[in-house]
C-alpha cells in the first residue's frame, strides 16, 4: 500500500529543457553585450566549463551551482568576476523561474494526493535553495511535506543512499513509497533497485519498456496510486 509519493523536479514537474532555453538565451545576450563574447564562443566556453566541473567534482550537487560555473569560466578567460558572476547567476535563475510552468495535471494531482491522505516528497539532484524556489514558482510548494536534495545527501541519484534518505523522511517502509521521475536510469531504476515503487514520467510518449509503469501526464498518476493503495 502506497503512503508516500516522491517527485523528481526537473523535467518532471516542469520542463527544465524549455525553461533552460529561455534562461540561456538571456545569459547569452548578457555575455555578448557585457563581456564581448559572441553566442557561439559563449556556448563553447559554457560546454567546456560544464565538462571540466563534472570531471573535477564528480556527481555532487555543487556541479549544478551556476556561480561556480560562471566563476570558473570567467577566470579561464581572464575576465573580471565583479560584477558579472552574481549578475549572471541571478539573470539565469530569474529567467528560468519566469519561464517555468507546471506540467499538465501536476497541481491537481498533488491536491488530490493530499486529499487522499498521502504524503508528498521531493527527491532531486540539485541544490536545495533553487529547488525550493522552483517549487514555489510552480505553485507546488504548499503541497510538499519534505524534500531530499543531492546537496543534503552528498550523493546523486541513483545512489542507494539518496533513496534511503527519502524513505527515512517518508516515515514508512520502502515498498510504501512511490517515486515519479523522467529518468529511467536515475529515477525509475534507481528507486526500484532501492526497493521503492517507481513510475516513469514520459510526456513525449517515447516508449513502453517492459516492467515499467509509465504515465504521460500527472493526472494518470492518480490511477496508479489508487491501485497501489488497495489493501
Amino acid at each position: 500500500m502506497i503512503k508516500t509519493v516522491i517527485f523528481d523536479v526537473d523535467n518532471t514537474l516542469y520542463s527544465y529543457t524549455k525553461a533552460h532555453e529561455a534562461a540561456f538565451e538571456a545569459l547569452s545576450s548578457y555575455a555578448e553585450h557585457e563581456l564581448g563574447l559572441s553566442r557561439n564562443i559563449f556556448v563553447k566556453l559554457h560546454q567546456e566549463t560544464e565538462r571540466e566541473l563534472k570531471v573535477y567534482m564528480g556527481d555532487t550537487a555543487a556541479v549544478h551551482n551556476r556561480c561556480i560555473r560562471y566563476q570558473i569560466m570567467l577566470e579561464h578567460q581572464g575576465l573580471p568576476l565583479y560584477p558579472h558572476v552574481l549578475r549572471m547567476n541571478d539573470l539565469y535563475w530569474n529567467a528560468l523561474l519566469g519561464a517555468a510552468v507546471p506540467v499538465a495535471g501536476a497541481v491537481d494531482a498533488m491536491k488530490r494526493l493530499k486529499k487522499q491522505g498521502l504524503r508528498i516528497g521531493i527527491g532531486t539532484d540539485m541544490t536545495a535553495r533553487m529547488q525550493f524556489e522552483k517549487l514555489e514558482a510552480l505553485g507546488l510548494l504548499p503541497y510538499v511535506d519534505f524534500l531530499v536534495s543531492s546537496e543534503e545527501t552528498g550523493v546523486e541519484k541513483p545512489d542507494p543512499a539518496f533513496f534511503a534518505r527519502c524513505v527515512e523522511k517518508a516515515g514508512c517502509r520502502r515498498d510504501e513509497c512511490l517515486l515519479v521521475g523522467d529518468s529511467l536510469k536515475k529515477d525509475v531504476q534507481g528507486a526500484a533497485d532501492a526497493g521503492l515503487a517507481a513510475v516513469w514520467y514520459d510526456p513525449e510518449d517515447s516508449g513502453d519498456p517492459a516492467d515499467v509503469s509509465r504515465i504521460t501526464d500527472m493526472v494518470q498518476l492518480l490511477q496508479i496510486t489508487g491501485r497501489l493503495r488497495l489493501p
